[in-house]
């Protein structure tokens, strides 16, 4: 093989091994309003969905449309929330609970084409004793829109379309989590075996030019 061909095969499969890399930094997400609750003053992921949870008088739930590819790695709504502030000037009912909510439509990044997101709100919804979140809602931030496997797709109208619709973009984890994932794949399986492999591969041809070139000296 002469240098100049193992030269180009070296160049090759480093650019292979390059690109496979960057392709890693494309991530699946998912275009959604999620759904937490405000337990101890943070924001916990929902264990229920809003059509079947039941929130008690003085609850604080809210709602947040975002890109994200799972629960672990879904947006929290924005701002400080509590319900002595958010239904201060909603006073109690007998027979009747009040729900604090949040409704947080997320940032342009996050938004369809076209669309622009409303501004974060937040809204006290007096309801029976015995409403779904999805009911307390529907009092204060219509029109809702759900799809056919009564999958939230709109609050107040956004976004017009769509309905958890797939978005591949670069994915940028946070910090704290990049490190904990990092951690945790070092810890089960160390660096990707595609990686070692395709530097490995590198090596050797890096090598193979090197005694070629050696090879042919005087």
């Amino acid at each position: 093989m002469s240098r100049r061909r193992t030269c180009v095969l070296v160049l090759s499969l480093l650019l292979l091994v390059l690109g496979t890399t960057v392709g890693q930094a494309q991530a699946v997400g998912y275009r959604y309003w999620s759904f937490w609750d405000l337990t101890g003053g943070k924001w916990t992921y929902a264990t229920q969905g809003p059509s079947t949870a039941r929130p008690s008088d003085g609850d604080v739930q809210g709602f947040r449309f975002a890109v994200s590819a799972d629960s672990q790695d879904a947006s929290k709504p924005r701002g400080d929330a509590d319900f002595a502030s958010i239904c201060a000037k909603t006073p109690a009912q007998a027979g009747r609970k009040r729900v604090a909510l949040v409704i947080d439509s997320g940032t342009a990044a996050d938004a369809p084409g076209g669309e622009t997101p409303p501004a974060p709100r937040t809204v006290c919804a007096r309801v029976p004793a015995d409403a779904t979140t999805a009911e307390a809602l529907a009092t204060v931030a219509k029109p809702l829109r759900y799809d056919t496997n009564a999958l939230l797709c709109a609050i107040a109208g956004y976004p017009a379309t769509g309905c958890g619709d797939q978005v591949t973009t670069p994915h940028t984890p946070s910090p704290t989590t990049a490190k904990a994932k990092v951690k945790a794949d070092s810890a089960r399986h160390g660096p990707s075996l595609g990686l070692l492999a395709g530097i490995a591969a590198v090596a050797a041809l890096g090598g193979a030019a090197v005694w070629q070139t050696r090879r042919r000296r005087p």
